[in-house]
């Protein structure tokens, strides 16, 4: 969608730039996974850097009082983390440092996780164990540093495409965490970005397909909107609608309820607040007249 309007937008720009636009902005995903993995590894770097200060200090404070002040430390699954060698040559053959020449964003972290209740529980918890430590690296992830508006806006400026990304990352980030276990090896942390090379391909295709045949789909619009001239439609919308037709005809794998959830989702995303609805009214039309006269054709499972 965002290439679609922004070859709409910019008359200089080609199909060719955009299908390369789409490629780097689905494989930046993953490096914003990585620098998320790494923010970790810097707070931890920066609690170790206290523990050790801490220890040379004549007057203790009451954070230094902790009955095991090296328990966040020592969190075994931040460990598995930090110990990653996999990750460390990741982070080091993509050449990631935005957190050496950014450490504000890494003080604000560690500064906000040390004062927080649930880092005071946990410390002064004296049970131990992997589940235990796994559950509270998670709750900091999801309390703590997936919410901060600083880093948000970090990321913002770092890569604008990183805004949308941003959830669907912390999401997965989460849930791997969730699914990680003691003997997990380095690379468990480092999966593939797609499930299979299949997703790289329809990505394309949709793009490829939508662009060059837009009069086609301008078409098939032109008559379902009896109250609206095609001007009058906000351009996303537009832009939604001949998405969706493209995967409706072209995609015979796609159930046609999947495509139509998908566009009805993005629209509560990005456009107006009644898309949802307008765009809902014209598929359904379309869909029934595809269906009578045999030209949607849907093969494979979920389909009934």
């Amino acid at each position: 969608m965002q290439c679609i309007y922004a070859l709409i937008q910019s008359q200089d720009e080609s199909l060719d730039k955009q299908k390369k636009f789409l490629k780097y902005s689905i494989d930046s995903m993953y490096v914003l996974y990585l620098l998320l993995l790494d923010l970790m590894s810097e707070v931890h770097k920066m609690a170790e850097k206290h523990v050790q200060h801490a220890s040379k200090k004549y007057l203790a404070t009451e954070e230094d009082n902790y009955p095991n002040k090296e328990k966040f430390i020592n969190n075994h699954l931040l460990r598995q983390i930090v110990d990653n060698q996999a990750l460390r040559q990741e982070l080091s053959k993509r050449k990631l440092k935005a957190w050496d020449l950014n450490d504000e964003y890494v003080k604000i972290i560690y500064k906000e996780v040390v004062g927080s209740q649930l880092y005071i529980d946990y410390m002064n918890d004296e049970g131990d164990g992997y589940e235990k430590d796994k559950e509270f690296l998670i709750s900091l992830y999801k309390t703590i540093i997936a919410p901060n508006e600083k880093i948000y806006e970090f990321f913002e400026d770092y890569k604008l495409t990183w805004v949308d990304d941003f959830p669907i990352v912390n999401t997965f980030l989460v849930k791997r965490m969730g699914k990680a276990k003691p003997g997990v090896g380095d690379k468990y942390f480092l999966p593939r970005l797609l499930k299979d090379d299949d997703d790289m391909v329809f990505a394309d295709e949709l793009l490829t397909k939508t662009l060059l045949n837009d009069a086609e789909w301008e078409k098939e619009i032109e008559g379902k909107t009896p109250n609206w001239d095609n001007d009058r439609i906000a351009e996303i919308d537009s832009i939604l609608l001949k998405m969706a037709i493209c995967e409706l005809l072209n995609f015979p794998s796609i159930p046609e309820k999947v495509t139509l959830n998908e566009y009805l989702e993005i629209a509560k995303e990005y456009s107006t607040p009644k898309s949802s609805i307008f765009i809902n009214g014209v598929l359904d039309k379309l869909v029934k007249e595809y269906k009578a006269s045999g030209k949607l054709q849907k093969v494979g499972r979920g389909l009934l």
